[in-house]
């Protein structure tokens, strides 16, 4: 056979070429070496990792939290009516008294509104004066009539006893005796029923002197609040501190209940922390807390818990057992650790962003002198902002990979560049 000229042959004409399994596993590793490619074990730079070693020792359980300065006093001044903002006496950051004027706001139909309160206080109040005097003279009428009702059971009373004596010396007829005894019996029941009428009417007179002096201090109430609602166009601090926002301008129109400005104390101050809420299970009140303020530590103990996560966070407040360094403020971004406890003895390695306390995970395993990373199952326990537990899986000593691997799942091998 000429193999020149079958070479030559045409490509339809050409047989095709048979390969077997360990021909074609050969030319797949030569192609894999030429190119550079190694599909089992994917190469990774060192640079590029986050490595740390497995200790055995103390660990310090703290959460890590960023928060802000707060006043524990705060005041918010609202709006006691429906008003317009005539002027803004007093500017944010100025310190201020209690009674001192920060906002004036005006409004003519409150003054009318007073004006027509005082005059119904006025006429609620001669009212009851009225009512008094009109009463007391209905009183003494019903006490002169039944005054003159017992002078006429008196006087019957009297003749009753005279008739009696004449009869009875045989110089009075028995019909003009029965007369006088009917007539003081007449007089007696008069009497007793003009003292129940006196009795009725004191009643009466104490039920509507109460109506009447009830119509006055409903006037007075409402003349009370139409005072305050004038009054409270002069807008005043209310607690001395420092005007820390004032949320209206000139000319603008505020509702009732419409927040106007906060005066706060700058002298008691508490941070105010966000922590994790994965971390926040284990929080308890009066840990001790060490708080960072770019110009000194101070400690403190946790105060509060916010019983709500927001935002994946959970809010904490800090109140501070030393006074606070000089020239802090309100607002002041600060750092803050809560000191759970420490683990005596216990193995623990740096917090891969991917652990979770209590729970299991696997991590690359790097051994010494080795430049290939395995990965190994770990079984994780107490966690801090910074460390968390190991209670199986590792050794002292071991390194390990902490960067987030998701994109290797698929491998048990990294090798390391």
């Amino acid at each position: 056979m000429d193999i020149t000229k079958s070479s030559r042959a045409p490509l339809w004409q050409r047989r095709p070429v048979r390969w077997s399994a360990l021909g074609l596993a050969v030319l797949g590793l030569l192609v894999g070496v030429g190119l550079g490619i190694d599909r089992a074990v994917p190469g990774v730079r060192r640079s590029e990792l986050w490595i740390d070693t497995a200790v055995q020792g103390d660990m310090h359980r703290e959460i890590r939290a960023t928060g802000t300065l707060v006043p524990r006093q705060i005041r918010w001044i609202t709006a006691v009516a429906t008003a317009t903002v005539q002027d803004v006496v007093v500017l944010a950051g100025a310190p201020v008294q209690a009674d001192t004027v920060i906002l004036r706001l005006g409004n003519p139909e409150l003054q009318a509104g007073l004006d027509k309160a005082e005059a119904a206080l006025a006429g609620a109040e001669a009212d009851v004066v009225a009512v008094r005097t009109q009463l007391a003279s209905q009183l003494l009428d019903q006490q002169a009539q039944a005054a003159a009702a017992a002078s006429a059971w008196r006087i019957a009373q009297v003749k009753r006893e005279a008739f009696e004596q004449a009869h009875a010396a045989g110089v009075m007829s028995a019909i003009d005796m029965r007369e006088a005894q009917i007539n003081e019996e007449q007089g007696q029941g008069q009497a007793r029923i003009e003292r129940s009428r006196v009795a009725a009417f004191r009643q009466t007179m104490a039920a509507q002197l109460q109506a009447a002096r009830a119509r006055r201090d409903e006037a007075a109430s409402a003349a009370a609040i139409a005072r305050a609602q004038v009054r409270g166009l002069a807008v005043r601090a209310g607690i001395d501190g420092i005007l820390q926002q004032v949320e209206v301008e000139p000319g603008q129109q505020v509702e009732t209940g419409a927040k106007l400005a906060r005066v706060a104390r700058p002298d008691e101050l508490i941070a105010r922390l966000q922590v994790p809420e994965v971390l926040a299970k284990d929080l308890v009140l009066e840990l001790p807390v060490s708080v960072d303020t770019r110009n000194g530590v101070v400690t403190g103990r946790l105060a509060r818990i916010d019983p709500a996560v927001r935002e994946g966070s959970v809010t904490v407040d800090v109140a501070f057992s030393e006074p606070l360094p000089a020239g802090v403020r309100p607002d002041l971004s600060v750092d803050g650790k809560v000191l759970l406890g420490t683990l005596r003895d216990t193995l623990s390695i740096a917090r891969p962003a991917s652990a979770a306390p209590d729970a299991r995970g696997t991590l690359f395993v790097v051994p010494a002198g080795s430049n290939e990373a395995q990965r190994r199952p770990v079984e994780f326990g107490a966690v801090s902002s910074d460390r968390i537990e190991v209670r199986s899986g590792l050794q002292p000593g071991d390194t390990v990979i902490l960067s987030d691997t998701s994109r290797w799942n698929d491998h048990d091998t990294l090798r390391l560049q």
